[in-house]
């Protein structure tokens, strides 16, 4: 099953990229990633791609520390929801239990298992893959980035007891040093930091509250992102549509695949791309006409029919009225509900 990260992940790829003498879309073109998803951080693309992406780069420009590069530069707002609710937490302890249980709406590969005792706490970083374990790239920048996450809720001046990373030494130990603040052991049985438990108690002084109990309650509404391969291409459907950029190849892109593996997937489920599209055009679309002054051309586009005309047809086919009588209130009731639920 292919696993899906918010494309945040890559907001700073482009300046690090650059600055190691790379041309970043030549890159994301190597491996395999779609160039909108840069202008646009919900966007769901594959895990696979972006460490393929790393990985690529890294090699490429020989700075064996590209991950911890991406890390540096990131911080919660490039978890969207997840950093919200990590921010308005209480405590630090309390924001990482936060962190740890949302961090799958951001990255459904990624898991962290917090143990604590007296006086350590542990927290242990499993990326899903096919691979036994994640490549290294990919270790550095979700390792990196809780890591200036919990720097960011106590100050520039905070330190790890410990990094643990199960990867061989790097050349160059003195910036793993530098950048985590501490003692780095490599060939770890775990990739993991481990803090100090009176770290936990350490208050944050902007916490709200009432703003993290309301995004609480937001986020568990959205919590569960669907697992099945006819989830998975529904939410990247119901994305692109958004941006009017819907193809069965471009959906492909950001599974990190083919269209006919999408298609066997989809017919091993029961369903059809065809059919998604559809359910998400019908839902999308009585959106888009309740605005009188948008052009039905400028929706057909997006919506990425071939013409006007043929959106009219398939309006009509699909509702029982055309979008004339729609907009003027006159539906046939018993086709309505079914808009709606599409």
């Amino acid at each position: 099953m292919t696993d899906l990260i918010r494309s945040a992940g890559l907001s700073y790829y482009p300046e690090v990229a650059r600055s190691v003498g790379l041309d970043p879309k030549q890159m994301m073109r190597k491996a395999g990633l779609p160039l909108a998803c840069l202008d646009k951080p919900d966007t769901p693309i594959a895990v696979a791609g972006l460490r393929r992406l790393l990985e690529l780069s890294a090699e490429a420009s020989g700075a064996e520390d590209f991950g911890l590069r991406l890390a540096e530069r990131g911080g919660l707002t490039n978890f969207g929801a997840v950093g919200l609710i990590v921010r308005e937490q209480a405590t630090v302890g309390e924001a990482i239990e936060a962190f740890s249980r949302f961090i799958h709406i951001h990255h459904d590969g990624m898991r962290l298992d917090v143990a604590r005792d007296r006086q350590i706490v542990t927290i242990a970083l499993h990326l899903r893959g096919r691979q036994p374990v994640a490549p290294r790239q990919s270790i550095d920048m979700a390792l990196g980035s809780i890591h200036r996450i919990i720097q960011s809720l106590f100050g520039s001046d905070w330190r790890p007891l410990e990094v643990h990373l199960h990867y061989p030494p790097p050349h160059d130990r003195k910036r793993y040093r530098e950048f985590y603040g501490c003692r780095v052991i490599f060939n770890a049985e775990h990739d993991a930091i481990l803090l100090s438990a009176r770290d936990m108690e350490r208050r944050i002084p902007s916490a709200h509250p009432l703003i993290a109990t309301y995004l609480r309650k937001r986020i568990e509404a959205i919590e569960t992102r669907p697992a099945s391969w006819d989830g998975k291409v529904d939410e990247v459907v119901r994305t692109l549509l958004a941006s009017g950029d819907c193809t069965v190849e471009r959906v492909a892109e950001h599974l990190a695949c083919t269209r006919r593996t999408i298609h066997r997937h989809l017919a091993a489920s029961g369903t059809s791309f065809s059919a998604i599209l559809d359910a998400q055009r019908a839902d999308l679309v009585i959106q888009l006409i309740e605005d009188p002054d948008r052009p039905l051309a400028d929706i057909a586009t997006q919506l990425g029919f071939s013409a006007q005309s043929a959106m009219a047809r398939w309006f009509r086919g699909r509702f029982g009225c055309t979008i004339t009588d729609w907009r003027k209130g006159v539906r046939p009731s018993a086709d309505a509900p079914s808009a709606t639920a599409a």
